[in-house]
């Protein structure tokens, strides 16, 4: 270590003035969140506040100031400290909600595990250590609850809806409110006024994500929700064969007509993996998802396989178990990944606002 401390650390600053926040998409010296360097023993360590929105992510963006770094300090060993940076958040549209990024789940058909992978994207954020909230506006047929097994009723406090927490995240779904078994027949305005009292009468804390499992096809939640809060795209889940394809695509037209970004295509029961011979099975056909995300010009963000003990999860009320399975645990994680690497790309490219004050 040759240099003087300030001349490490200018050479440090002047690398990172090169990397971009994820979030904000502007360089982390311009936003306060490169906080300096100090040297240890026989290495240099820079310290850089992350805010929670990109924890899926951490590792790549560690690599990439590492990167960055070693261009200015070829030969000395730097490692990364990164803290967590956190910015105010302002109310959404004219809601009490507050969150970052929302992310709403579609299909155009029922029957391809939409709600499951919807499940399993917000909890995959959740265990990155990410703020992330759940809701189920999936109303006609809601199955949020069961699949996180998830029984305990909304309560209110302070004039405010306090959703129940699975794993750490607040969830909400109408069918945490009605008998198990009854039919839910709504209307339109109905259907509006709900999802307005669960966007803006419930005390969802401040959220990096919330996770919305939509409900299939083409209807009335997209138009309301897009009227009640700005949505930062949508994921469309679909299964390889032809029929659930062409449904897919017409859920896509769908958000490009509400003017909703779709931030790519999760293939499910994509392929059954045999436990006992390692074989593959492709039951509904192969790489349709893949072909049709190339020809629309999308990211394919995973192909999640059959997997018995998967379903068997689900029935359990035990999703949040599905990444520790040999078979579906990799894609699941790697959507997540996908999904927040996607956005951070966009950001990159085109930075969607002024960064707001730090307060913690």
């Amino acid at each position: 270590m040759s240099k003087q401390p300030r001349e490490y650390e200018d050479a440090v600053r002047r690398a990172l003035a090169h990397f971009l926040d994820p979030e904000t998409g502007r360089a982390v010296t311009e936003t306060g969140q490169f906080q300096g360097v100090r040297i240890e023993e026989d290495r240099l360590v820079a310290t850089v506040g992350l805010t929670p929105w990109s924890a899926a992510i951490t590792e790549q963006l560690r690599g990439e100031m590492q990167a960055l770094i070693a261009e200015q300090l070829p030969d000395v060993p730097v490692e990364i400290e990164l803290t967590r940076h956190i910015r105010e958040l302002a109310p959404l549209g004219g809601t009490n909600l507050r969150a970052r990024s929302v992310i709403a789940v579609g299909s155009g058909k029922g029957g391809v595990g939409k709600s499951s992978i919807a499940a399993a994207l917000a909890l995959g954020l959740r265990r990155a250590g990410s703020r992330v909230g759940l809701l189920d506006a999936d109303l006609y047929g809601p199955s949020i609850p069961h699949l996180l097994g998830l029984s305990d009723q909304p309560v209110m406090a302070n004039e405010r809806i306090q959703p129940p927490q699975a794993d750490g995240m607040p969830v909400l779904s109408i069918g945490l409110l009605v008998p198990p078994g009854e039919a839910v027949i709504w209307r339109g305005p109905m259907l509006h006024s709900a999802l307005t009292q669960f966007l803006s009468d419930a005390d969802w804390g401040e959220l990096d994500w919330l996770v919305i499992d939509m409900p299939p096809g083409t209807g009335d939640v997209p138009i309301s929700l897009v009227q009640l809060i700005p949505l930062t795209g949508a994921v469309v889940v679909c299964t390889p064969q032809d029929v659930a394809l062409l449904d897919a695509r017409k859920a896509i037209a769908m958000f490009e007509k509400v003017d909703l970004p779709v931030l790519g295509i999760v293939e499910n029961m994509s392929g059954f993996v045999c436990s006992q011979c390692g074989t593959r099975h492709d039951i509904f056909g192969a790489g349709g998802a893949k072909a049709a995300a190339e020809q629309l010009q999308l990211p394919l963000l995973a192909e999640v396989p059959l997997e018995s003990r998967l379903r068997e999860l689900a029935d359990e009320g035990r999703v949040a178990e599905a990444f520790d399975l040999p078979a579906a645990g990799p894609p699941l994680d790697g959507m997540v990944r996908n999904l927040v690497g996607a956005l951070a790309d966009s950001n990159r490219r085109h930075p969607p606002k002024a960064e707001l004050p730090v307060i913690g």
